[in-house]
């Protein structure tokens, strides 16, 4: 499974950005699609996750501002950020966990999107 994560970009503080990573390869489901983030001298930290049954989960730090979305059959999850911070820089990272199909027998692939640089200026 291959992730390719767009949207990225320069903002001013209070303002949006929608990030999209799209996937491909031969999937059967999605157990789980998430977007995590990496600003300097930091660890990679959840920001937000949807599972198959549509059950999301955020940071306190996304909650209200941030909203994970999806759509299965363009294999394709979104993260709508709204009044962004400058502590919302960093490197924005997707992940997907998912069932996938192999003529030898479908395996559980866990991947990672090449990240999208956010950088919210003051």
């Amino acid at each position: 499974v291959q992730l390719q994560a767009s949207g990225g970009g320069l903002v001013q503080a209070g303002g949006s950005l929608r990030l999209s990573c799209t996937a491909s390869g031969r999937i059967l489901v999605f157990l789980s699609m998430g977007w995590y983030r990496q600003a300097p001298g930091k660890q990679r930290e959840l920001v937000a996750s949807i599972i198959t049954d549509g059950t999301t989960n955020y940071a306190d730090s996304a909650k209200g501002r941030f909203t994970i979305s999806r759509d299965t059959a363009k294999k394709s999850v979104y993260l709508q950020m709204s009044s962004l911070k400058p502590e919302d820089t960093a490197v924005y990272y997707c992940n997907t966990e998912a069932l996938v199909y192999r003529s030898s027998g479908n395996y559980k692939s866990d991947s990672w999107g090449q990240g999208t640089l956010v950088t919210v200026s003051s």
